[in-house]
């Protein structure tokens, strides 16, 4: 299974709330934190949602 690299690329101030709990559940924090996922629908779709504020790389295993 594919890997996904997450890094939160820019602040939550001023964010939707909703949009700040997504961050939160993907489990980032500050600016440049970075978390690796395994490629499942459900994680697509959080970060479809807030991709304005991620970068996203695809690892290969």
């Amino acid at each position: 299974m594919a890997k996904l690299k997450i890094v939160l690329k820019r602040s939550l101030i001023g964010r939707k709330e909703k949009h700040r709990r997504t961050i939160r559940a993907l489990g980032l924090k500050k600016i440049n934190s970075q978390v690796i996922h395994n490629d499942t629908p459900q994680i697509r779709g959080m970060i479809r949602q807030v991709a304005y504020l991620l970068e996203v790389e695809e690892l290969k295993e």
